[in-house]
C-alpha cells in the first residue's frame, strides 16, 4: 500500500509549501515517516508497504502559518484512518484555511 497527502491553502488559492507531516502507526504513536510538502503541496510517497491497520497524519499547520505570515487557529491538524485492504493506494488530502480545515479519503 503507498499512501500520499497533499495540502491545498484555500485562503491564498494555492498549494501549501512547506507543510511538515508526520505519518504514524496507531496505537502506540510510532514514527513511520517524517516529510515536508513539496512546490505544489505534496508528499508523493509518504509511506510505503503499509499494512492493514490505523495511522495517523499529523500536518504541522502552525509553523506552515507562521511561515506565511498568517495567524492560524490550529497549530496541527491530525487525521486518523484505517488502512483495511494494504493492496491500495490511499491519498488523504488536506484543504487549508487559518480557521477552518477538511479532509478526505482521495484517489
Amino acid at each position: 500500500m503507498t499512501l500520499s497527502t497533499h495540502v491545498l491553502d484555500a485562503a491564498l488559492g494555492r498549494p501549501a509549501t512547506g507543510v511538515g507531516v508526520r505519518l504514524e502507526a496507531l496505537p502506540g504513536g510510532e514514527l513511520l515517516a517524517d516529510a515536508t510538502t513539496d512546490h505544489d503541496g505534496r508528499v508523493r510517497e509518504l509511506a510505503l508497504d503499509l499494512a492493514a491497520g490505523s495511522y495517523r497524519i499529523t500536518f504541522d499547520t502552525g509553523g506552515y502559518f507562521a511561515a506565511t505570515g498568517q495567524q492560524g487557529f490550529y497549530p496541527e491538524v491530525a487525521v486518523t484512518f484505517v488502512v483495511t485492504d494494504p493492496g491500495e493506494h490511499h491519498h488523504v488530502p488536506l484543504l487549508l484555511s487559518p480557521f477552518a480545515y477538511s479532509t478526505y479519503r482521495g484517489s
